[in-house]
């Protein structure tokens, strides 16, 4: 069974379509990618399956349940969780405390939130930066910090929303390290991304919108040599990729 299928989804926010007819899935254990232009309806897509918009049309569905009007918090308590492009810690409060707050998404224990977090330190190699209060972060660290939230909820389905944005090229190298790891521990990732050299050797199909509708779909090498994505998004460098 498909962790996530989309049929038809439509979003509208008034007179503007920012999402339209939009049909996907993905294969537990899969990484898929969504990519487009800015304005594309990306951000979009990823809110309605994560929660916070209600669709106008179509079903969302994850591990077989209907999920079209769930809440964001429901949705993390039976494993779908998802990062923002834009990162709000809690900048006062230390690196465990943020990451500790997730994990209270699966129990009501201190104790054992705490050391759940831990274990998602450890995991991302984050560990010995527990302490450090999460405004002192360079970007980079802050976006392995919204990653860290996220898998403290302990999801099986992990939606990344531009996780890349900002990072240099070897901190580019860095995300990609830590989004294969948390593949191989089994965690299907969804993930929305411009850097195009992470998406190419990250994903196992992309997925392609312009102006909400869906224009392409494939692997990597099929979506390199795609003649209208070339044209709508990756430009002339692409070609016969």
């Amino acid at each position: 069974m498909k962790i996530l299928e989309v049929r038809n989804l439509v979003m509208r926010f008034g007179g503007l379509t920012a999402v339209d007819s939009l049909n996907l899935s993905i294969e537990p254990g899969e990484i898929l990618a969504l990519i487009g232009p800015n304005g594309a309806g990306k951000s979009t897509a990823f809110n309605c399956i994560a929660g916070l918009y209600t669709p106008s049309e179509g079903t969302i569905q994850f591990n077989g349940l209907v999920i079209n009007r769930k809440k964001p918090w429901d949705l993390c308590k039976i494993g779908l969780a998802r990062t923002f492009q834009i990162v709000k810690p809690f900048a006062s409060k230390s690196v465990l405390y943020n990451v500790t707050v997730g994990a209270f998404a699966t129990t009501d224990k201190i104790d054992e939130a705490e050391e759940k977090a831990l274990a998602v330190l450890r995991t991302l190699h984050f560990e010995s930066k527990k302490d450090v209060r999460a405004g002192n972060l360079t970007i980079a660290d802050r976006k392995r910090l919204e990653i860290a939230r996220a898998l403290a909820t302990q999801p099986t389905l992990l939606l990344l929303d531009e996780v890349m944005a900002g990072l240099r090229p070897s901190e580019v190298d860095e995300m990609v390290e830590v989004i294969q790891l948390l593949r191989s521990t089994g965690i299907t990732i969804f993930v929305i991304e411009h850097i195009m050299r992470a998406i190419m050797a990250l994903s196992d199909r992309i997925v392609v919108i312009q102006f909400g509708k869906k224009i392409a779909e494939g692997t990597p090498k099929e979506i390199a040599s795609n003649e209208n994505v070339i044209k709508a998004y990756l430009g002339d460098e692409y070609d016969a990729a």
